[in-house]
C-alpha cells in the first residue's frame, strides 16, 4: 500500500502522524511510504529520519494527500484539505465529528474511508487509540490550570500546593476515566486538594483505593457539582461519550457560584466541550474571560508536547496502521472488530450512530 503522512496544519499542531520507527515497520513488509518535507521537524524527528529508514520525501501537502492510497495524520482535515481527500481514500486520524458539522458534510462529500481513532473501541469499552493523547492531555489540563491561577494570567493568585500555613488550591476534577484519573495525580502531586467525580461507582470505588491521600472522589450530580463550586480554584472537564457531543456540566448561570480568577479547563472540547460557555481556543490565544471566570478550551492539547505525544500515539496506532496496510481497510475492520467500531464514515455514508443522530443524518451500518 502507498502511504502519506502529511503535515498538520491546524493552529500550533506540532505532532506528526508517524515517527521514523513506524515508517521503518511499513517499509519494511514492502509498503511505500510518502512524507511531507519538515513534517516531524517540530516533533524532533527531521527529514534526514525519516529518508534514512526508507520514506520518501514530498514537498508538498497536495503531493502527498495525491500520492497516497491512505492518509495517517493526528487530527482532522481542516478547511484546505477537505478538497484533498480522494473517493476510496482512507484517512486514518482523529475525527471528532461529532463537534463538527461542516467537517462531516465534507467527509461525506469526498467519498472517502475516515477511520477515527477515538471511536476504535475494546470489547472492555477501553478506546486504546484516545487513551495515549488523553493521558497526556490529563497531565497537561493540571499543567496549565496551575499557570492560568497565576495572577498574570487572569487566576486568582493561587499555588496549587499552597506553602506551609497556607492552604493549597481545589481542584475539581469532572470525569474519572483516562483523562480525569490522570488530571487529578498530577493534581495531586502537586499538593492540590483535588475533588474527583464520576457516574460509575465502581470507578469510583477503584479511585479511592489507587489515588493519594489527597484526592477524594464525588458522585456526579448536578446538585453535588453545585455545592462544589463556590469553593473551588480549577476545574478540569473530561467527561467522554464515545463518538457523540460531551454533555454540558457547568452552565452559564453556574459561573456566577464561583469567585473571580476560578479557572476551567475543558478537555472535552473536542467533543463539543463540557462547559455550556466553552468554545475551542488556539496555543496562541488560548483562554478567554467569561463572568470572570478563566476559561482554557484549547483543542488540541497534547500538540504543545509534540516529542512525547507523537511517540505515545505511534506506539499506539502503528499496529492497526500495519493492519490496514497490510490486509486493505475492509479485510483489516472484518479482522479486529475495535477497528471496525473507527468506521465513521465511508464512501459517502455515515455509518457510526451517534455522529449520524447529531446531526440527524441517515445512519447506513458498514457491511464488511
Amino acid at each position: 500500500m502507498i502511504i502519506g503522512v502529511p503535515k498538520e496544519i491546524k493552529n500550533n499542531e506540532n505532532r506528526v502522524g508517524m515517527t521514523p520507527a513506524g515508517v521503518a515497520e511499513l517499509v519494511k513488509r514492502g509498503h511505500t511510504v510518502y512524507v511531507q518535507a519538515s513534517a516531524g521537524t517540530n516533533s524532533g524527528f527531521p527529514d534526514e529520519e525519516y529518508t534514512a529508514v526508507g520514506a520518501k520525501m514530498l514537498p508538498t501537502i497536495e503531493a502527498t494527500y495525491a500520492a497516497a492510497e491512505m492518509i495517517v495524520k493526528v487530527k482532522e482535515p481542516i478547511a484546505p484539505e477537505y478538497k484533498l481527500i480522494k473517493k476510496g481514500q482512507v484517512v486514518f486520524t482523529y475525527f471528532h465529528f461529532a463537534a463538527d458539522k461542516i467537517l462531516t458534510e465534507a467527509m461525506i462529500e469526498s467519498g472517502g474511508i475516515c477511520i477515527a481513532y477515538e471511536t476504535v473501541e475494546k470489547e472492555d469499552r477501553s478506546l486504546p487509540l484516545l487513551t495515549p493523547m488523553s493521558e497526556v492531555a490529563g497531565r497537561m489540563a493540571t499543567q496549565v490550570g496551575a499557570r492560568f491561577l497565576e495572577k498574570p494570567q487572569g487566576g486568582k493568585g493561587k499555588l496549587m500546593g499552597g506553602v506551609t500555613g497556607v492552604r493549597p488550591a481545589r481542584v475539581l476534577v469532572l470525569g474519572g476515566g483516562i483523562v480525569g484519573t490522570n488530571a487529578a495525580q498530577i493534581a495531586a502531586g502537586m499538593g492540590a486538594e483535588v475533588l474527583i467525580t464520576d457516574i460509575n461507582l465502581s470507578r469510583l470505588r477503584y479511585l479511592s483505593e489507587v489515588m493519594p491521600k489527597n484526592v477524594k472522589t464525588l458522585y456526579s450530580s448536578m446538585h453535588n457539582i453545585r455545592m462544589e463550586l463556590p469553593n473551588i480554584d480549577l476545574v478540569i472537564g473530561s467527561v467522554l461519550i464515545p463518538g457523540d457531543k460531551a454533555p454540558h456540566l457547568i452552565t452559564k448561570e453556574m459561573l456566577k457560584m464561583m469567585k473571580p480568577g476560578t479557572v476551567l479547563v475543558d478537555v472535552a472540547i473536542d467533543q463539543g466541550g463540557c462547559f455550556e460557555t466553552s468554545h475551542p481556543t488556539t496555543h496562541s490565544e488560548p483562554t478567554y474571560v467569561v463572568d470572570g471566570i478563566v476559561h482554557y478550551a484549547v483543542a488540541n492539547i497534547p500538540g504543545a508536547v509534540p516529542f512525547t505525544s507523537t511517540m505515545a500515539l505511534t506506539n499506539a496506532t502503528l499496529p492497526y496502521t500495519v493492519a490496514l496496510a497490510n490486509k486493505g481497510w475492509r479485510k483489516a475492520c472484518k479482522d479486529d472488530p475495535a477497528l471496525a467500531l473507527g468506521l465513521n464514515v465511508v464512501e459517502g455514508q455515515v455509518t457510526y450512530k451517534a455522529v449520524a443522530d447529531v446531526f440527524g443524518l441517515k445512519y447506513e451500518p458498514i457491511e464488511l
